[in-house]
């Protein structure tokens, strides 16, 4: 499990296309997914601060921050932005940060309110991605959308993801489907 410093340092271009979709609004804004205790999964609006330190978030007293002091797995998702489909995305753990210096120094240089009941947790960094795709080339006469670019980074330290396991279809009744054709332009 890399830090966000570790990972900038091993891939700064990527790092700071990441930091310019979270941050493309002032502060961070993203949606985090944690995992429920059901195993489902558990989407919120947060703003994740990325310091020279590091990638943290603070949360607030919710069914999310419980997800993470449970389970830390998350992933963070860049929200759209309004001029393309560009998007990012990192996963890894979540740690609560508990030295009270480095809380009071992040608090304050992210201004967080001192009245709510929230906990600074540092994320780490397991897998980065980053997908750029061209702007307004959809349905712009002679103009022919190319593929997205999209940039992968996989903490070379991470221990392999377990093998998902191998579901045994049932026997369905057959469904009607349509062939749809597609043309291009």
């Amino acid at each position: 499990m890399a830090s966000w410093s570790e990972f900038a340092a091993d891939e700064p271009r990527l790092a700071d296309g990441i930091r310019v979709l979270l941050q493309q609004y002032g502060p961070g804004f993203g949606y985090l997914a944690t995992v429920r205790a059901d195993g489902g999964p558990r989407v919120h609006p947060v703003s994740p601060v990325i310091t020279d330190e590091g990638l943290f978030c603070f949360i607030i007293d919710s069914p999310k921050r419980r997800d993470l002091e449970r389970d830390g797995r998350y992933a963070l998702h860049s929200f759209p932005p309004e001029e393309s489909d560009d998007e990012a995305y990192v996963a890894g753990h979540a740690w609560p940060v508990t030295d009270p210096a480095r809380v009071a120094r992040l608090a304050q240089s992210a201004r967080a309110e001192p009245h709510l009941d929230w906990r600074l947790f540092e994320f780490t960094v397991d897998v980065a991605m980053l997908t750029r795709r061209e702007q307004h080339a959809a349905g712009v006469p002679g103009v022919t959308p190319s593929r997205p670019a999209v940039r992968v980074w996989l903490d070379p330290q991470a221990p392999p993801a377990p093998a998902a396991p191998v579901a045994v279809p049932q026997t369905r009744p057959a469904r009607r489907s349509r062939d749809v054709q597609c043309t291009a332009a």
